[in-house]
């Protein structure tokens, strides 16, 4: 599997961010009470640098844990999967924070002085350093609100086509029917156009394009993409089957365009659904002889009373007389 993201550091990212911070900057405030780096350092307290340590790490064996166990209980219930996956992705939201409190509060010596310098040095440095993940959370807890899409759901975006895996602090990630996994930050998912095929339902509406020729059977056509349709065993048979027709012209050759829409019964038979239909519909049409477009001669009618234009003087002979003697 191919994977074009990035992972995020989540609560020790957060501790290094800070800690950097606290060793770096010289705050107004600590300036003014004659306080130096060596004393800024005094505000740390270490013993809870290495706790938080084991936190990170306990949290990440925590959500490795919970995440494999969500993946085998989905697998084992699939028509409760889209909800197993929604509770997943707010759980592991939920631990995120919880985690980057903790390290927080462990790590450091909360008095007026630290509260004032982490105060002063949030505002300008992570403003500056991390305004683009800043900005991605916030856009994360829009999404989870707004709910444009949900965990699950099979979307297109940006030229990408695919299953949505994942909605979190920094981004959603999202897997491709070539099971390449796609990281998309959250803030341009709020800004660019997504498009979502069934919307936290199992079943999604499928499209299939056939085209015959003018001269063939196109009531007959249109009624063997029905039949094919609802015959497949992957076909959602609640919801309507609609086989829409209309001429198309291309390059000189005229058509018919024939579209059957239906539903499929989980967005993972996508394309088996699609292959299952479109090898049933050819063969039918092979079987009944219905062809595909090809560029049709149509002959003109001929004028009563004039010359043929196919008639031509034969080889050897001019003007319809016979061909003069060269010998004299």
């Amino acid at each position: 599997m191919k994977r074009e993201s990035h992972r995020c550091g989540g609560p020790s990212a957060l501790l290094v961010a800070v800690l950097l911070v606290l060793a770096t900057a010289r705050p107004a405030a600590a300036q003014e009470a004659g306080t130096d780096i060596g004393q800024i350092v005094t505000f740390v307290r270490w013993s809870g640098v290495l706790v938080s340590l084991g936190v990170v790490v306990g949290t990440a064996l925590l959500l490795r844990f919970l995440g494999e166990f969500a993946d085998r209980l989905g697998a084992r219930f699939s028509h409760r999967r889209l909800v197993i996956q929604k509770v997943w992705s707010f759980a592991r939201f939920f631990i995120y924070l919880a985690a980057g409190l903790v390290v927080v509060s462990l790590s450091f010596e909360f008095n007026q002085t630290v509260v004032a310098l982490v105060g002063g040095t949030l505002a300008v440095a992570v403003g500056f350093a991390m305004r683009d993940l800043v900005a991605a959370m916030i856009a994360g807890i829009t999404i989870m609100l707004d709910r444009p899409f949900q965990v699950g759901d099979r979307v297109t975006y940006g030229g990408e086509y695919g299953d949505i895996l994942a909605i979190g602090l920094r981004s959603v990630r999202m897997v491709t029917l070539d099971d390449n996994v796609v990281t998309i930050p959250n803030n341009k998912v709020l800004t660019d156009v997504t498009s979502c095929g069934n919307y936290g339902a199992l079943d999604m509406q499928v499209a299939f394009d056939f085209y015959v020729g003018m001269d063939q059977d196109f009531e007959l056509a249109a009624e063997i993409i029905r039949e094919s349709v609802a015959s497949s065993r992957f076909t959602f048979l609640k919801k309507p089957i609609v086989v829409l027709m209309r001429q198309v012209f291309s390059e000189g050759t005229a058509a018919i365009h024939l579209r059957g829409k239906a539903y499929v019964l989980d967005t993972k038979y996508e394309k088996a659904f699609e292959t299952d239909v479109t090898r049933s519909v050819l063969v039918a049409f092979r079987e009944r002889g219905i062809s595909s477009p090809a560029v049709l001669h149509r002959a003109l009618p001929t004028v009563t009373g004039s010359t043929p234009s196919t008639e031509r003087s034969a080889p050897g002979e001019c003007g319809g007389g016979k061909a003069a003697d060269p010998t004299g």
